[in-house]
């Protein structure tokens, strides 16, 4: 039985970029890397986006070098370059895994300069520091419990206007420790979110495990919970147990992601499946890159 218990459009409203590189990340990688143009058109009309917008979409995203496109007969064929790989495959690991293991009492700090010309620079810098969990003790100066200082010096490998100079050092104790966790992060507001997430999805799960969701809806819901989910990685550092408020929700909602997101996995593979299987060809004639209509889509549509 088909059970619709929430339509895409009910969570946060997912850009059509967004989701051309989560059907790559979560299906289309293990189906050859590849997907035709109409087979991408039907697995979004999922979401309600319209052909005109994906084909604006694609055209944007082949221009920024994270599509590569060729023709095969008629048809238009894109695929993920290898940077957009290396960016998804880094968006993977930090959405799904989390430490394991006790946490040594070290806390691992960058100290950055950056010439005030380059305040774009600047700022994509703090965002990546955020991206691999630091938080700002001050407006240079950024820490972690886990130690990744050597993937934030390779992502700026190539700057040379970056100055990065990376330490290692205790506290006074578990409470100078958990003072620093209040100060680098807002987990009060965090945690609210997380207790948020949890209230929204939890009602749904029994309805995952009786295997109610199916077909276009259970694609639907899978992409839509990795979109609201997505969000938290930028902005939760992982911070061991005991750094953390009681009745943490983070490590809660975690466990509920992960197990929506395998519950709904067969349903959502098995509607893929069938639309790469038996999509009816549509206008492959109009090279979407050369489309008179494109101009006509708003740019919030195109995302």
């Amino acid at each position: 039985m088909t059970h619709d218990v929430i339509g895409a459009s009910e969570g946060r409203p997912v850009k059509a970029r967004s989701l051309v590189f989560d059907l790559f990340g979560d299906y289309l990688r293990y189906r050859g890397g590849e997907v035709r143009l109409r087979h991408l058109v039907a697995l979004l009309a999922a979401f309600d986006i319209p052909e005109a917008t994906v084909r604006v979409t694609v055209t944007r995203l082949r221009k920024e070098g994270w599509l590569a496109s060729r023709r095969e007969g008629r048809e238009t064929v894109y695929a993920l370059t290898d940077a957009a790989w290396t960016l998804l495959d880094e968006g993977r690991e930090r959405i799904f895994q989390r430490a394991q293991g006790p946490w040594d009492g070290q806390w691992h700090m960058v100290i950055y300069s950056v010439p005030e010309a380059d305040r774009g620079l600047r700022e994509q810098l703090r965002k990546k520091l955020a991206w691999f969990g630091f938080g700002a003790l001050s407006s240079s100066v950024w820490v972690s419990p886990h130690d990744r200082t050597s993937q934030v010096k390779k992502a700026f490998a190539d700057e040379p206007a970056v100055r990065l100079d990376v330490f290692r050092s205790r506290s006074e104790g578990t409470s100078a420790d958990r003072a620093i966790g209040a100060r680098a992060w807002d987990l009060d507001e965090l945690d609210r979110d997380y207790a948020a997430l949890l209230e929204q999805y939890r009602p749904r799960v029994a309805a995952y495990r009786a295997g109610e969701v199916t077909g276009r809806t259970a694609l639907a819901e899978r992409m839509q919970l990795v979109h609201d989910y997505r969000r938290f990685p930028f902005r939760d550092p992982d911070l061991p147990p005991e750094l953390l408020p009681e009745s943490w929700s983070g490590r809660r909602a975690h466990d509920l992601f992960l197990e929506a997101h395998g519950l709904l996995r067969e349903p959502a593979v098995g509607y893929v499946d069938d639309v790469l299987a038996s999509t009816p060809a549509v206008d492959a004639t109009v090279d979407p890159e050369a489309d008179p209509g494109a101009g006509d889509v708003p740019v919030a549509e195109a995302g």
